[in-house]
């Protein structure tokens, strides 16, 4: 039986359910011609989504992507270093000590799953700091995300594929150019290079385009692929990946007064609840408020592990 058939056969109340339904929705809103934004925070990259997430890109099921700097970097760390990646299944029953030993080996820990710094961070950050060094000398001014574009079609890293290319959606993303934002950057571990090189004084932080710039990048994509059906957002967690892009609606439409559609389809996979004020937790209703969706917007949520559901939505829509 194809996974489609399976999930369509047996996923019929409650999470599974709005799995289905928002899968539909999803593909409706494709078939209309219109376009998809996806959100991704947590660790995704690490938990290799990659496998589904490139042939999303490639069949042009996804038009645009906001990302954590940890999943944009993350996705290239797993292309040049799975074979020294260690995993802990029993991470759960680590001690303070155990977790001193990883760091002493400097495998950095992402749950069960340990990234070696040297076959990892220490590949990339002379390749970077080259890019950085060379753009300063010569007044160039790039986002974040297209180091790593530059990287990738330069093949330097080649020579360290350790995985099938086409399990990396960041290659796709460089293969359909995809627009991508990468808001707070800074917090990545590439992006903590770049600020001790800055530190350093080896380069000027200025030759990095900001979160602002980043902003404004966004809004002019939006206009002009917001005309017919619109605009679709499917968010995977919660955090800044998905609160920065989604804001950018109520800017066109409030700030700069102009009329523009709201988000046309919309889908949160968490398993944060609604409690204290957690905006992560928060329903899609409470967006309608902040004149980011309207009443008549296709809502879902799916309250469940990003790392279960996202493979077998995609795969549902990939008619696998």
């Amino acid at each position: 039986m194809k996974i489609r058939e399976f999930l369509k056969e047996n996923f019929l109340h409650f999470n599974s359910a709005a799995l289905i339904d928002a899968a539909n929705g999803y593909e409706n809103h494709l078939l209309n011609d219109g376009k998809m934004l996806i959100s991704l925070a947590g660790a995704m990259s690490t938990a290799e989504i990659g496998k589904t997430l490139a042939e999303m890109i490639r069949r042009d099921k996804i038009h645009f992507i906001s990302t954590t700097g940890a999943n944009l970097e993350e996705d290239v760390f797993n292309l040049i270093a799975h074979d020294f990646y260690k995993r802990v299944p029993n991470y759960r029953d680590l001690t303070a000590e155990d977790e001193m030993e990883l760091l002493n080996n400097h495998l950095n820990r992402v749950t069960d799953t340990c990234i070696p710094e040297a076959e990892a961070f220490r590949r990339i950050e002379k390749h970077m700091l080259d890019l950085w060094k060379s753009d300063m000398k010569n007044n160039i001014r790039r986002f974040p995300h297209e180091y790593f574009y530059e990287l990738i079609k330069s093949k330097v890293l080649e020579q360290y594929y350790q995985i099938d290319v086409k399990n990396s959606w960041m290659i796709a993303a460089v293969e359909k150019n995809i627009p991508i934002v990468v808001p707070g950057w800074e917090d990545s571990t590439i992006g903590n290079m770049f600020a001790a090189a800055c530190i350093r004084g080896e380069i000027n932080p200025n030759i990095l385009k900001s979160g602002i710039e980043y902003m404004m990048f966004l809004t002019e994509w939006y206009k002009i692929n917001s005309i017919g059906k619109g605009v679709g957002f499917f968010q995977v967690g919660g955090g800044i990946a998905g609160d920065f892009p989604i804001c950018s609606v109520p800017l066109l439409n409030q700030d700069l007064e102009m009329n523009i559609s709201v988000w046309q389809y919309f889908c949160q996979i968490s398993d944060s609840t609604t409690s204290y004020g957690s905006y992560s937790g928060a329903v899609p209703n409470e967006k309608i408020t902040w004149g980011k969706l309207e009443a008549n917007t296709p809502k879902f949520i799916i309250e469940s592990d990003a790392t279960i559901v996202l493979p077998l939505m995609f795969a549902y829509i990939l008619n696998y």
